[in-house]
């Protein structure tokens, strides 16, 4: 079949097929939902960021003009669990997903490593155990905190999961300049939906 992943801006995305599935090999950099609608820019407004519960997307250190291209938008899980954040044919990987990406590539241990670009371009030293070997070129691209501060450009990967823990918190995976680790959650605990984490797309 001919795929196409082609957000609704008009943005196209580069994709990977590992094991049975097919990943975006970049971050999603939308601003609009897949039915046209605006996803709600709170810009340097911190409090506007902190109160949104139905989805909102910040540019790292509310510069556009530098990070966007290459890092994407930062989501909160609000606009994740919309449903319509991907493009058509695509949809936010759940728990169940990034198992089975997880599985395929050799487990937890090594599989930050695998997963991360490599070289210290984008990365800070010492981008351990960097391989990609399988073309997901994982990005860091930080975060943006539930309270609206900035972290961690250069130094780590967040990448939203579709599954909640409870009603405040939901999972994620996330990478490190420092390790192999492809970590879920904060050492096993879910992080605040309020976050603003880099996503990945996946096949339907």
């Amino acid at each position: 079949e001919d795929i196409k992943c082609i957000d609704f801006d008009g943005n196209s995305y580069t994709f990977v097929t590992i094991g049975t599935q097919i990943w975006m090999a970049e971050n999603l950099k939308t601003t609009s939902f897949r039915d046209g609608t605006a996803i709600i820019y709170p810009g340097t407004d911190n409090a506007a960021w902190a109160a949104n519960t139905i989805g909102a997307y910040a540019w790292y250190n509310n510069d556009e003009a530098t990070y966007k291209d290459l890092y994407g938008a930062l989501y909160n899980w609000h606009a994740v669990n919309s449903g319509i954040l991907c493009p058509t044919g695509w949809h936010v990987p759940d728990e169940t997903e990034w198992t089975v990406l997880t599985n395929y590539i050799g487990g937890l241990e090594e599989g930050g490593g695998k997963l991360k670009e490599v070289g210290t371009d984008h990365w800070t030293e010492p981008n351990a155990g960097a391989t990609d070997e399988y073309g997901f070129k994982g990005l860091p691209g930080g975060w943006r905190r539930h309270t609206g501060e900035y972290g961690l450009i250069g130094s780590n990967s967040f990448w939203w999961s579709a599954t909640a823990f409870d009603a405040t918190t939901a999972w994620d995976r996330h990478i490190s300049r420092a390790t192999t680790i492809l970590y879920v959650g904060n050492n096993g605990v879910a992080y605040e939906k309020g976050r603003g984490f880099s996503v990945r797309c996946i096949k339907d």
